[in-house]
């Protein structure tokens, strides 16, 4: 390749490189952990990495319903989603989204840190949360990612 040329990697290298991540994240920061999942589903950890394609690896997550938040967040902050109709607006606390649907914690700042757009969609396919420990994806042998405390 010349000097000064930049490389775009080919949709067959983005599929040939994929990988699986298994990430526990019992006792970890939500942000911290989702900056480091938006990273790899991106493939921005790869040399192959081209910001118009989907390079990434898959990532199964565990444990999701124990991350832990900073600070007061877990009382004070709350999700809001809206019905598009008049006065449609729902606010959910934290603390009932952690009982009603746990992974959907991850689920949202991961998919807040992606493209807003059909590329960042089809990222988010490749996360997998799992409220426990269990998880049906050990044929893909996942390799398990340490993140610092």
């Amino acid at each position: 390749m010349a000097k000064g040329t930049t490389h775009s990697a080919t949709k067959a290298e983005a599929l040939k490189g994929r990988k699986w991540w298994l990430v526990d994240a019992d006792d970890r920061t939500v942000g911290r952990l989702a900056t480091r999942i938006a990273t790899l589903l991106k493939g921005k950890h790869k040399p192959a990495y081209t910001p118009s394609m989907d390079t990434g690896d898959f990532v199964v997550v565990v444990n999701a319903g124990k991350v832990r938040f900073t600070g007061k967040k877990e009382t004070d902050k709350v999700f809001f989603t809206h019905t598009m109709h008049p006065g449609g607006e729902k606010l959910t606390p934290m603390n009932k989204l952690r009982e009603r649907h746990p992974e959907d914690l991850v689920l949202n700042a991961v998919r807040r840190m992606l493209p807003r757009s059909a590329l960042g969609r089809q990222m988010m396919t490749k996360l997998k949360v799992y409220a426990g420990d269990k998880h049906p994806h050990a044929a893909q042998k996942p390799e398990a990612l340490t993140l610092p405390r």
